[in-house]
């Protein structure tokens, strides 16, 4: 008979970089899982699948969303398991997103904390997102303040978010 170990499980370790055309296939399953999964707790299934399907499952147009946006992605053994989409025109996150079973273990807000750098680095006073249910709680707790309440059609379905703005400047490390 074996001793079972009693020694903690490592987690994983999280790579974060800028994304590549060979991490977009993973984007979609990410996308897919997080609102299927993550966001059960806060919107119908109807209303999951309208979100779902608002973006295509396919690799090929996450890819072309890469072109379109700054991408950061957070990767664990080559793999992505969470991205932000940055429209640095616009001081906004586009999108964030993280695998539902890593979900709060502080990838998201790392994902936010690089994006806030880039949007830093190129002058930007504030940074912007329309924050689902899943995530505008967590955000305020961060020092996001809530500029609306929105209903955003989806498919069909109406999906309630909050436009949510932070200040950032520059920190001392």
């Amino acid at each position: 008979m074996t001793k079972a170990s009693t020694e903690p499980t490592a987690a994983p370790r999280i790579i974060y970089r800028q994304a590549l055309a060979r991490d977009a296939a993973d984007q979609a399953e990410v996308f897919y899982h997080a609102v299927m999964q993550g966001a059960a707790a806060h919107y119908s299934l109807a209303e999951r699948k309208a979100w779902a399907h608002a973006l295509p499952r396919e690799g090929s147009a996450w890819a072309a969303r890469q072109m379109l946006y700054t991408t950061l992605i957070a990767a664990c053994d080559g793999r992505c398991v969470g991205f932000a989409e940055l429209d640095t025109s616009a001081n906004r996150v586009e999108t964030l997103y993280v695998w539902p079973s890593l979900a709060g273990r502080g990838i998201g807000t790392t994902l936010l904390i690089h994006a806030e750098r880039v949007l830093l680095e190129q002058g930007a006073e504030h940074i912007d997102i329309e924050a689902s249910l899943v995530l505008h709680e967590r955000l305020a707790r961060r020092g996001w303040s809530v500029l609306s309440e929105q209903w955003v059609e989806r498919g069909g379905e109406q999906l309630r978010r909050f436009a949510m703005r932070k200040p950032i400047s520059a920190v001392e490390t």
